[in-house]
């Protein structure tokens, strides 16, 4: 086992077991069958050298915890030392992290551990924008199921860390009743009335509307906690909030980006789910200079 990393300062935590799943996988991956084969060929295996992981473009950071569970598999003595934490803007040029140790699986663990903190601290800095336009209302970002396969729970907290909030992890953790549901189930009041009467009482049930008559339907059955507004204008958005008067928590959703967010957070939506900030958002650059 891995064992509690000592950069894993997570603001919203994730599994030991989850962290060293995805790990292992990474480095199982990448080693194959043979591990690495060009620092055994060229590296005596006595070798030290000291790596400093350095941000080479400004962002907020994701997987600093990742990354020294990557080096500490391959090598448990190796010296790490944070420099920041994750949910940390940086500069360019900011140092994150300094390994020191034997250099074979300094080198063997090095594209693991960039792969994550980059992938991550990308997601955070997407998510961070998004937040940035909004922060003048009550709004809060959150994100959606998609994700990379195999990392959600990653990306879910990368989000977390560029200071969004999480939509449901699965389709076990909370009801979610959409266009096909509707039309399959017979229409919005039959949808939500067998979904009550199966739901536990700690479930949510959100129901997604395209429309207002959508909306005026979903108010009189009864029976959703959160409405999503799917792919409305901006007015439409405005009219659904008054429309709903608190009576459920609105959710706005399809056509979010970082030119439009700002309006749509305007209209008084509780919440803004993008897809953008899991599926598409760039790598964030960072490196792993080495010295012996």
């Amino acid at each position: 086992m891995i064992g509690p990393p000592s950069l894993l300062a997570l603001h919203a935590g994730v599994s030991p077991l989850e962290l060293e799943a995805c790990v292992m996988r990474a480095l199982a991956e990448d080693l194959g069958r043979a591990g690495d084969v060009t620092s055994a060929a060229t590296i005596p295996d006595s070798s030290q050298a000291h790596a400093r992981m350095v941000a080479r473009a400004g962002g907020v950071i994701a997987g600093l915890a990742l990354a020294e569970a990557a080096f500490r598999k391959l090598s448990p003595e190796l010296e790490i030392r944070g420099v920041v934490h994750d949910g940390a803007s940086v500069e360019t040029g900011q140092e994150l992290m300094h390994v020191c140790g034997f250099a074979r699986p300094i080198l063997a663990a090095e594209r693991v551990a960039l792969n994550f903190v980059g992938h991550l601290s990308g997601v955070a800095t997407a998510t961070a924008a998004f937040v940035q336009r909004i922060a003048h209302t009550s709004a809060r970002m959150t994100c959606t199921r998609k994700t990379t396969p195999g990392l959600r729970t990653l990306e879910k907290y990368a989000v977390r860390c560029g200071g969004g909030f999480n939509h449901r992890f699965g389709l076990d953790d909370a009801i979610l009743i959409k266009d096909n549901h509707i039309a399959i189930a017979g229409g919005v009041a039959a949808a939500l009335a067998r979904a009550r009467s199966i739901a536990g009482h700690l479930v949510k049930i959100e129901i997604e509307v395209d429309t207002l008559d959508q909306l005026h339907e979903v108010l009189e059955a009864g029976g959703a906690d959160v409405v999503l507004l799917d792919n409305m204008e901006v007015a439409a958005l405005r009219r659904a909030v008054a429309i709903t008067g608190g009576r459920l928590t609105t959710e706005a959703s399809g056509g979010v980006t970082l030119d439009t967010v700002a309006a749509i957070a305007e209209t008084g939506v509780d919440y803004i789910s993008s897809g953008w900030m899991t599926h598409s958002a760039p790598q964030l650059d960072v490196a792993l200079d080495v010295t012996v």
